[in-house]
């Protein structure tokens, strides 16, 4: 008998195969896509029912002629791409390269496991034609607007600029926010908190709430509200001093007892998402290391061994072998009290595809302990998290008493509440805890009518906030909620809006650039339809129902094209040219005296001079709603130590610098320092601010290379109470040494 062939997507999986699959088999990596559409033109006859015109990438020939090699003599061809339908895509076209005859066969490996494989080689399957399909829809779809757009933003905005399908929603999500942001207006309140004293001698703090007549006084949110409002210093200071002189009377306490239940096992977005919040690893990162944990890590003796499921799924369910060890584990491991009596099971949401598990470990007994010599710190943590959570989903609930305790001084209602732990639960090992959530502290025994003594009054003032600017993890939280991009997208939808400079990031937040700003209001005024939350939505449920075999995905392509094409030919015809608009201004040249003329341009509208070339003074502006146009001086960040000029901040395609006001007869530049001493022993550099090739923000030292310091953890003030280091920096409201060989922290 002849051997058999097994085409997977990476060498790394290959590895992995080869040990449980012996030498009957002969494994092939196909290195991810060796098809795809040409770069260099459409690559779909739009006139010929959307037909894709798929050829091999550069590079993959030698590839691709060693599959064909190999499955020539091979009595079996099993093609184990990935379960998805980028998979389904690779599948088909390596069966198209070596010829679609009768030996060729789909598995799908959920795990890289013995028993996961040896499992999917007993059962393959057929290619799926439907998820080919819904790939292929994709894939035009998402041809058709950046092929069409993009020239058109190259010719009227600037040259390299892209448009696409998903991503310019994602984008016009971040910039409909930051409008939020600077449209909101903050209204001025005050907070009144009283600290009491019982008579057993404990205090507690009480907030001002309501009026004890509810809905009645001047400062009262309305009827049936119960709250109000205190607007002013003079309001709150009056009823400070009303206070005063009052009884204060325990006139209720509210005990109630909550159970809290475990979260389910990760689906790929809350993966991202709590891996971005608690990690700080971005969701591209944390993909990237997903994936590599899933193909397979050598572990040693045992050798290459897939460490989790397969990471892109919107599924909670969880085989029941799975549960079955998980319950062994935690019998084993902990008190019966944190074993449910029976096996906790968790729902699906409604637009859930089901096809694979949720993200899990392949096996409990792979402890993070037993793991840890074989991973590096960031696919450690990632796991860590994985493996907790999973465990965590099948323990007992977590048992809390709430008590809520309201104290009457005259009309004035205070109140204080309280959180009592009676049982972890499965929190001994994890629990998920929002960004801004604070746990409330426990309040003293206290009875209804008791007497308490005001000790102490402090009234603060505070502002309403907007609402906050979307992180990489809140915003593939927003995506998911409208139902825009599936697991697989996500991560990089968050990147690319980065990548092409149309977002930056900033402490964790999502800012839209100028140029992401000018991007977004074109498409948004011309391509309505492209850019609409609800449309691109609904054509994600269609791609769906395309692989489910429920649409045909020649006339849903037909469907979208035709009302995007009238879009575009009136964009064609009204989109103005950013690139050659001059507009002249009252604003006269500080060189020359001739008018400024203000451009558009990648960072912004500015000022140049009408006497250019001669004169190439230019000025950064503000322009406001109405026109207004302001100059913004640059602010002084040192003297150039060349001339004597102003050192002033500058951006290029490499992030922010220092540069010479008096360019162009002074060319000199400098990186952006941040105002930190690195900290390295014995080094004399600053601290300065640097982007990678990759546009990732990371601080080093003036140094370089003298001292290689680098870190991509934010500076702060403070001197290391352990080693002298000058600088630290802060972490989840922690601050740690910077000095690498150091350990200290605040925590």
């Amino acid at each position: 008998m002849g051997k058999s062939l097994v085409v997977v997507e990476s060498p790394t999986k290959m590895k992995t195969l080869s040990k449980y699959l012996g030498k009957d088999y002969v494994i092939k990596a196909t290195y991810g896509h060796i098809k795809d559409l040409p770069k260099s033109t459409l690559g779909v006859d739009v006139e010929e029912g959307f037909r894709p015109h798929f050829h091999i990438l550069k590079g993959k020939s030698k590839v691709v002629d060693e599959i064909k090699k190999a499955g020539k003599d091979a009595e079996r061809i099993l093609i184990g791409s990935d379960p998805d339908r980028e998979g389904e895509a690779i599948a088909f076209h390596v069966a198209e390269v070596i010829g679609n005859d009768d030996r060729i066969e789909r598995v799908l490996f959920h795990e890289i496991t013995k028993k996961g494989v040896l499992d999917a080689m007993r059962s393959p399957i057929k290619l799926d034609p439907a998820k080919y399909d819904a790939q292929k829809a994709r894939r035009i779809l998402d041809r058709l607007v950046g092929y069409k757009i993009s020239p058109l933003l190259w010719e009227r905005v600037s040259y390299g600029l892209s448009a696409g399908r998903v991503q310019s929603v994602a984008l016009r999500l971040v910039c409909d926010r930051e409008a939020e942001i600077e449209g909101f207006e903050r209204e001025e309140y005050w907070v009144i908190d009283v600290v009491l004293e019982l008579p057993s001698g404990e205090t507690f703090t009480a907030t001002l709430e309501r009026r004890a007549a509810d809905g009645s006084g001047s400062l009262t949110g309305g009827k049936g509200t119960g709250k109000f409002r205190i607007t002013s210093e003079d309001e709150a200071a009056a009823i400070k001093a009303d206070i005063a002189g009052k009884d204060f009377i325990v006139t209720k306490v509210e005990v109630k007892e909550k159970n809290i239940s475990p979260q389910p096992s990760f689906i790929t977005s809350r993966l991202q998402q709590e891996a971005s919040r608690v990690l700080r690893l971005s969701p591209k990162r944390t993909m990237m290391l997903a994936q590599k944990l899933y193909e397979g890590i050598d572990m040693g003796e045992e050798g290459p061994v897939g460490l989790i499921t397969y990471m892109r799924t919107d599924s909670v369910r969880v085989s029941m072998e799975a549960i079955a060890e998980a319950r062994e584990f935690i019998s084993k491991g902990f008190a019966e009290t944190y074993l449910p009596e029976k096996p906790n099971f968790f729902k699906n949401r409604k637009t859930a595809q089901d096809a694979h598990e949720a993200i899990r470990p392949t096996s409990v007994f792979f402890t993070p302990e037993k793991v840890k010599p074989y991973l590096d710190k960031d696919p450690f943590a990632l796991y860590d998290l994985i493996w907790k959570r999973f465990v965590s989903s099948q323990m007992t609930r977590k048992r809390v008493e709430t008590k809520t305790v309201d104290v009457a001084a005259g009309d004035y209602v205070f109140v204080a509440r309280g959180t009592n732990v009676l049982f972890d639960g499965f929190t001994k090992i994890y629990e998920e805890v929002g960004e801004d959530e604070e746990t409330e502290a426990a309040l003293p025994e206290v009875k209804k009518g008791q007497n308490a003594v005001l000790k102490n009054t402090t009234m603060e003032q505070r502002f309403t906030n907007p609402p906050p600017r979307y992180s990489e993890a809140s915003l593939i939280r927003t995506l998911e909620s409208k139902g825009i991009g599936r697991p697989s997208t996500y991560a990089t939808i968050v990147s690319t809006v980065q990548d092409r400079d149309y977002v930056r990031k900033e402490k964790g937040r999502l800012i839209p650039t100028p140029l992401g700003r000018t991007v977004n209001g074109l498409l948004s005024q011309f391509f309505p339809t492209v850019l609409d939350v609800g449309f691109t939505a609904r054509m994600e449920v269609r791609l769906d129902e395309i692989e489910d075999g429920k649409k045909d995905w020649i006339r849903s392509l037909e469907k979208f094209n035709t009302s995007f094409e009238g879009e575009l030919q009136s964009a064609q015809k009204q989109m103005r040219s950013l690139k050659k608009e001059e507009k002249e201004t009252d604003i006269e040249c500080d060189r020359c005296g001739r008018k400024m003329l203000l451009r558009w341009g990648k960072s912004g509208e500015y000022l140049v001079c009408s006497g250019k070339p001669e004169c190439k003074n230019k000025k950064n502006v503000a322009v406001d709603a109405d026109g207004k146009i302001t100059i913004v001086e640059s602010e002084a960040k040192g003297v150039c130590p060349k001339c004597g000029g102003k050192l002033v901040e500058k951006k290029g395609r490499f992030g922010r610098f220092l540069a010479c006001s008096n360019y162009p007869e002074c060319r000199h530049t400098e990186a952006f320092s941040l105002g930190f001493a690195c900290p390295v022993e014995g080094c004399p550099g600053k601290l300065v601010e640097k982007t990678s090739k990759m546009k990732k923000r990371f601080i080093s030292c003036s140094e370089y290379p003298k001292c290689s310091f680098a870190t991509n953890k934010e500076p702060t003030e403070g001197e290391c109470p352990s080693c002298g280091a000058p600088t630290l920096f802060s972490f989840k409201k922690g601050l740690f040494c910077l000095r690498k060989d150091c350990g200290w922290t605040s925590r």
